[in-house]
């Protein structure tokens, strides 16, 4: 009932507005009231499993009474919109420190990466702020182009499919390309309240009562710290972005807007930007040694503008590969100057590991070894699994790790290929419970399992399917080529597509 919810002080006031459904005006940048209400909204925001932090009663019980408390929870999301107040309740986070990677040391606290628990209504509000803010940021195309985090139909892996695809490409040119990996220091934690208002204000065309909230809710934040059975003291919370909130990752990628406008001026290098992961290539001919000089501009321009914006790069994690033919490996190094000590036989960029030749072998080797690993302890649990079960678990291990990202394994030589094709045979067997000396092409076909080859291919078609259709980024529709016939013909208006032919073979 709403009196229920009147009786937490925070809520009180808020609750005077009537009742509306909002958008945010595209002109104005401001949230708008119309007629109507949408529950449904609502509660397709709240029907996932989310884990709720500070609330005292079970998620469990909010989700089976949401259809008597959803014109509550309507009433106060609309009331916060349209008086551009966000109530202080809300703004209260318990830090949950959360180890990046089961193989850091525990005793530092940058091993650990705060995740931050808020109340439930408070995550509803979020989700509806941010679906209304995506739409207004798609429609006026305010995204940096090439900006993957945390974006609809972007992913690192159509991240990394544009970067290999563009060295690739000037790697069958007889170009040498130089790739730098950045890093940001706890970007999330860093980001100024006042510089990300301004950006909001000056960048993506917000004003009213949409700014006001907004600057609602990144003033008078606050957080404890929750380890164990232990909580510390509340602490104001006066920069950052919370980590585990809805709108944490929208803010940061609009907080980095005027660093595109940098990285775009500097013509003949490329970039690529997942969240804080910054990736920069420049590619030149051999006798073209001096373009190097433009990358070290680059990065001076990026740390000048990073240090007014309170960010901080992580220079240990900095990472460059030289991508040449091996002979202009050291002239390459040379000429990168004081860059060169960064410089490494391999690097992992976005879970994928790139070589000097793009051959992606020290990748498969990788997955390889990986696979066959976890393959060893599901083969010492598979007796106390059930078939599904068994299956389950060596999709999410296995099969997982080989559909990452394996649009990229186009480039892969039969070698490569056959190294996975094997991984995914010892999964079937395992799985029918077969000897290694049986046929494989049927227990394929029972299970319904693609050929890792085959399923290569498959989302390739995939991507080229959505590329086609809106429903991929721009810079993936970018490298399609359509193909204009000379003249009239049948085959007119199948939306054929230009085959790039490409200069190896095994590519």
């Amino acid at each position: 009932k709403v009196s229920y919810w009147t009786s937490f002080p925070p809520l009180r006031n808020i609750l005077i507005a009537e009742p509306a459904e909002t958008e945010l005006d595209c002109k104005t940048g401001s949230f708008c009231a119309s007629d109507g209400s949408n529950h449904l909204v609502l509660y397709q925001h709240f029907s996932r499993n989310v884990i709720f932090g500070i609330d005292i009663l079970p998620s469990s019980l909010f989700k089976s009474a949401f259809q008597f408390i959803g014109p509550s929870v309507l009433s106060i999301v609309n009331a916060s919109l349209v008086s551009g107040q966000v109530p202080a309740y809300f703004k209260n986070a318990v830090i949950h420190p959360l180890l990046k990677k089961p193989s850091l040391d525990p005793s530092l606290h940058s091993s650990f990466r705060p995740i931050s628990k808020l109340p439930f209504i408070s995550k509803i509000l979020e989700k509806v702020v941010a679906k209304q803010l995506t739409a207004a940021l798609d429609e006026h195309n305010i995204y940096d182009s090439f900006q993957s985090g945390f974006r609809r139909a972007h992913s690192t892996e159509t991240a990394l499919l544009r970067a290999s695809n563009d060295l690739l490409t000037h790697s069958d040119a007889g170009d040498c390309s130089v790739l730098v990996l950045l890093d940001l220091t706890a970007a999330f934690d860093t980001v100024d309240h006042h510089l990300l208002l301004e950006r909001l204000r000056d960048w993506v065309g917000l004003s009213g009562s949409a700014l006001e909230w907004f600057s609602s809710y990144l003033s008078e934040r606050s957080f404890s710290v929750a380890v164990s059975k232990f909580r510390s003291s509340t602490t104001s919370l006066t920069h950052g972005v919370p980590q585990g909130s809805v709108l944490g990752p929208l803010l940061f990628l609009l907080y980095l807007l005027p660093l595109q406008h940098i990285l775009s001026s500097f013509k003949g290098i490329s970039y690529h930007l997942y969240a804080d992961d910054i990736q920069l290539y420049i590619s030149f001919k051999p006798h073209e040694m001096s373009k190097l000089q433009l990358l070290h501009t680059c990065l001076d321009s990026i740390k000048t503008w990073m240090a007014g914006s309170f960010l901080q790069l992580n220079e240990d994690k900095t990472e460059i590969l030289i991508c040449a033919p091996d002979k202009l490996v050291p002239k390459v190094r040379d000429s990168l100057g004081q860059l060169a000590s960064h410089t490494k036989p391999s690097v992992r960029n976005l879970g994928v590991t790139f070589d000097p030749a793009l051959t992606l072998d020290s990748h498969v080797s990788s997955l390889v070894r990986s696979s066959f690993f976890h393959l060893r302890n599901i083969a010492k649990l598979s007796p106390i699994l059930s078939r599904s079960e068994l299956e389950t678990v060596l999709h999410t291990f296995i099969s997982s790790r080989l559909d990452y990202c394996n649009s990229l394994f186009t480039c892969l030589s039969r070698t490569s290929l056959n190294r996975l094709q094997v991984v995914q045979n010892a999964c079937a067997r395992l799985l029918t419970k077969s000897s290694k000396h049986t046929h494989i092409t049927p227990l394929l076909l029972q299970l319904h399992w693609l050929p890792v080859n085959f399923r290569v291919h498959f989302k390739i078609l995939v991507l080229v399917y959505r590329a086609l259709h809106g429903q991929a980024p721009s810079y993936i529709g970018d490298l399609l080529s359509p193909y204009t016939p000379s003249r009239s013909l049948r085959s007119s208006d199948q939306s054929l597509l230009v085959v790039q032919l490409q200069a190896k073979d095994q590519r």
